[in-house]
């Protein structure tokens, strides 16, 4: 089962404009966006949707709107379908729509579909660094950052789960979609790949009682660690409140920055996300301030040094 990664999260939601509104200041591009929601891209075709929490369409709730209502994954090609109809169709109900994709839920009940992947080709400058003892990356004369520098979403990088038994959860993910552990926090839930993506996780689930079964938060890579802090201050700019950074998880080593959000879950930019072969072995670790970020930034208002310094002494 050649599973590439996340094509799109679909949430119902009990406000369509407040969350346009969200994921359009978040860099988004809207596709076919109306009263009733739509489609809101990043530059790659992966997408975050939005609809009505009472549409009919949408699967089950498995909490109370704005919530997750489906995570589709991409895959590489319709066999790629076809297996994964075959094995989950074993025990559990298996759909397909008028658009050929597949539909169930996982162990926890989540909302599950798959499809031919949505992921196009696109072109987008690199961050060039230059750093003394290497070749520079950024010729003479090139600034390496400007005013009005893009800083959009790439493409959709990962989703976390609030799950009542994390065991289970990430067995069903191993055991019957193949996907592979990177890294683990011990006692609260594993980091996960499917098998054609490198990058660290896709999918991380979190050990929560059973009432807390949701969507911690969502991400889209950035191209850069600069990119993550210049996109993170024009949301803020736009009125949306940080919630976590910025900062660097240890973890797979991606930049990060959340972000409050009218979805029901928080919004994260990440960027330089750590890659894995099956020849890396997974790491444990207990989950603590230490463990989850290497470092962390507290955000302020601009500044600018006014007057001379106060003397010392």
């Amino acid at each position: 089962m050649n599973i590439i990664g996340l094509d799109a999260l679909i949430f119902g939601v009990d406000d369509i404009q407040a969350c346009s509104d969200c994921l359009r200041d978040y860099g988004l591009t809207p596709v076919e966006v109306d009263a009733q929601g739509g489609r809101f891209e990043a530059l790659d075709g992966t997408s975050i949707i939005i609809r009505p929490a009472d549409d009919a369409h949408l699967p089950p709730s498995i909490g109370p709107a704005p919530s997750l209502r489906e995570t589709v994954y991409g895959v590489a090609s319709a066999a790629d379908l076809d297996a994964i109809a075959q094995e989950l169709g074993r025990d559990r109900e298996v759909s397909s729509d008028a658009n050929g994709v597949l539909h169930s839920v996982d162990d926890m009940g989540f909302a599950i579909a798959f499809q031919v992947t949505v992921r196009r080709p696109f072109s987008a400058s690199a961050d060039l660094t230059n750093a003394p003892g290497s070749e520079p990356q950024r010729p003479l004369n090139q600034l390496g950052i400007s005013l009005d520098m893009p800083a959009v979403p790439r493409t959709l990088s990962h989703v976390v789960y609030f799950v009542p038994d994390a065991a289970k959860a990430e067995a069903f993910y191993a055991e019957r979609l193949g996907f592979k552990t990177t890294d683990r926090f011990t006692g609260v839930g594993p980091f996960m790949r499917p098998t054609g993506s490198d990058d660290h996780h896709c999918l991380f689930m979190i050990q929560t009682p059973p009432h807390m079964k949701g969507c911690e938060h969502f991400t889209f890579h950035m191209g850069s660690g600069t990119e993550v802090l210049l996109a993170g201050r024009r949301f803020e700019q736009n009125g949306w409140t940080s919630f976590w950074g910025p900062g660097r998880h240890l973890f797979g080593s991606n930049w990060f920055w959340y972000f409050n959000s009218p979805l029901g879950c928080h919004i994260e930019y990440d960027a330089d996300m750590d890659k894995h072969d099956d020849a890396w072995a997974a790491r444990q670790a207990p989950m603590s301030a230490d463990n989850s970020q290497l470092f962390l930034f507290t955000a302020r208002d601009k500044w600018a040094p006014s007057g001379p310094p106060p003397k010392q002494g």
